[in-house]
C-alpha cells in the first residue's frame, strides 16, 4: 500500500527508532507500540493540540447537517468536556468483550455505538469472532511464534490437524472438553536467540511462571479479539474515509476492513498497514470538510445523538449495572459454541438474550454514582449493542465465508452474487445487502 509505505518512511524521518539491521540500513516492517505512540504524542504536542487524558467520549453532538463534536468525561477531574468541530474522526478501535486479551481489554464497541446513534452503517459485523491463541496464564495474544507449535492432549499426545493458523478451530472444539498443551519444539536452535528479542512480552510470561516454552508443555486458550481482529465496522462510503453522515470519518479498527481484505484478517500487517494509511486518510477528510464549512461551524444547533441513553443512568439498585451487564452480554458472545461455531439456532437464541439485554439497557443502567461509572455503564451499552449488530447479521450470512463459519452452511454460496451486508439501527436493527459490482442495494433482514 502506498500510502503505509510512504508513512513509514515518514515516520523515521520524524525520529521512529527503526533498527539498524545491515550496513546501516533500517528494518522498517515493524512499529513497537509504545515507542510510536510516544512519537506520534510527541508530535502532536508540537503542533498545538491539547490532549485529552482519561477523558473518554460518551456521545456525538449532531444537528440535522451531521456531526459537530463530541462530548464526554474526565474521570480523574471527575468533570465532563464538550468540544464543538467541523468535523469528527472516529478512531476509537473495535470490540474484544474484554476478553483480557492484551491491548484489547479497554476495546468495547464504544465506536461503533456514537456512530451508529449519529446515524451512521456498520458492515462486517458477521466478521467479528476472530478468537487468537495465547498461553492459558498470559494475556498475551501474539500469535507468530504458535506457528513453529506442536499441540497436544492433556495425557500428552499430538492432537494431529491442529495448528495456530490451519486447524485452530480443532484446537477450540478440543478446548470444550478438555485442555489443550503446546510446546515450540519446531524452533530452530539459532532462532530461541532471536525470537526473545523481536517479540519480548510474548516470553516474560513464561520467565515469570520458570516455563521454558521450546522444552516444556504449557496450557493454552483461546481468547476473542473480536472486531480488533475482526474486519467488521463502521461502514465507509468514500476515500476519505467519510461516513454517511456527513462530518463523520473513521480510521483504524473502529472502521470496516472489508474493503481491504474481505472475511480474515489479523494483528499486524493488514490492520497495521490500514491504521497508518485509513488515519491519514480521515484526518485529511476531516480537516478539507471542516474548512469548507468555514464560520457555518460555529453557528450550530447540536445536540446529543445518544438521546435519554445518558440520562438512563442512575445510583438505583432496581435495575441491571453495568457488570450484571457485561457478564450477561459475555456468556453470550465469548464461547466457542456459540460465536465461533454458529448455528442458525445458537445464534437466534444468543440473540434473543442479547435483545433481552438491550430491552432492560432501556429501562436504565443502575449503580452509577460517578463519571467513572458513567463510563463503565456506556462500554457495557456499546457491547451489548455490538453483539446485537454481530449475530444479526451473522444470521444472515447463509454461509461460511472468512471467519465467519455456519455449521449448518459449511460451504461458500456460490449462487448469491458477492455482496457485503450492511447493519444499522440501534434499537430496531436493519441489515441490507450491498452487491459489489453495482454498488446497488437491498434490504435483506429486519
Amino acid at each position: 500500500m502506498h500510502r503505509t509505505y510512504e508513512n513509514v518512511n515518514r515516520l523515521a524521518d520524524l525520529g521512529y527508532p527503526f533498527p539498524a539491521v545491515y550496513e546501516g540500513y533500517a528494518y522498517r516492517s515493524q512499529l513497537q507500540g509504545p515507542e510510536y505512540m510516544r512519537l506520534m504524542r510527541k508530535l502532536v504536542k508540537r503542533a498545538g493540540v491539547r490532549i485529552l487524558d482519561h477523558s473518554p467520549a460518551l456521545e456525538l453532538i449532531v444537528d440535522e447537517h451531521g456531526v459537530g463534536g463530541a462530548r464526554g468525561t474526565q474521570t480523574q477531574k471527575d468533570r465532563d468536556w464538550t468540544i464543538r468541530a467541523g468535523a469528527v474522526v472516529i478512531a476509537a478501535g473495535g470490540c474484544a468483550f474484554l476478553s483480557k486479551a492484551l491491548g484489547c481489554n479497554v476495546l468495547t464497541g464504544d465506536s461503533y455505538l456514537l456512530a451508529a446513534e449519529s446515524g451512521a452503517d456498520l458492515s462486517g459485523m458477521e466478521f467479528s469472532n476472530h478468537y487468537s491463541l495465547s498461553p492459558a496464564f498470559s494475556s498475551v495474544t501474539k500469535g507468530r511464534f504458535f506457528n513453529y507449535a506442536t499441540f497436544y492432549y492433556e495425557d500428552g499426545t499430538v492432537i494431529e490437524g491442529a495448528g495456530s493458523q490451519k486447524g485452530r478451530s480443532l484446537i477450540a472444539k478440543t478446548l470444550l472438553n478438555q485442555p489443550v498443551y503446546a510446546r515450540l519444539d519446531q524452533v530452530e536452535e539459532y532462532m530461541k536467540e532471536w525470537m526473545p528479542k523481536a517479540q519480548p512480552n510474548f516470553f516474560l510470561p513464561f520467565r515469570r511462571k520458570g516455563i521454558d516454552p521450546f522444552r516444556d508443555l504449557f496450557p493454552v486458550t483461546l481468547r476473542l479479539e473480536g472486531t480488533v481482529r475482526g474486519t467488521g465496522g463502521i461502514h465507509l462510503t468514500d476515500e476519505s474515509c467519510g461516513t454517511k453522515v456527513p462530518g463523520l470519518y473513521a480510521a483504524g479498527d473502529a472502521a470496516t476492513r472489508e474493503l481491504l481484505c474481505g472475511g480474515f484478517t489479523g494483528g499486524g500487517s493488514y490492520n497495521a498497514a490500514w491504521a497508518i494509511s485509513s488515519g491519514y486518510w480521515a484526518g485529511e477528510g476531516a480537516a478539507l470538510y471542516a474548512k469548507r464549512l468555514g464560520p457555518n461551524k460555529t453557528k450550530r444547533n447540536l445536540t446529543g445523538a445518544s438521546g435519554a441513553a445518558l440520562k438512563g443512568y442512575s445510583a438505583s439498585t432496581d435495575v441491571a449495572n453495568s457488570r450484571e451487564i457485561v457478564k450477561a452480554v459475555q456468556d453470550e458472545i465469548l464461547p466457542y459454541d456459540k460465536n465461533l461455531f454458529r448455528t442458525e439456532e445458537t445464534l437466534t437464541e444468543s440473540l434473543r438474550r442479547l435483545d433481552h439485554i438491550w430491552s432492560e439497557i432501556k429501562r436504565g443502567i443502575g449503580g452509577v454514582q460517578n463519571n467513572l461509572d458513567r463510563v463503565r455503564a456506556r462500554e457495557a451499552e456499546a457491547m451489548a449493542a455490538t453483539g446485537r449488530w454481530m449475530y444479526t447479521t451473522a444470521l444472515e450470512r447463509k454461509e461460511t465465508r472468512g471467519m465467519h463459519k455456519r455449521l449448518d452452511y459449511p460451504e461458500l454460496d456460490e449462487t448469491t452474487p458477492l455482496h457485503r451486508l450492511i447493519t444499522s439501527g440501534t434499537d430496531q436493527i436493519e441489515v441490507s445487502r450491498e452487491y459489489l459490482k453495482t454498488g446497488k442495494k437491498e434490504a435483506a433482514a429486519v
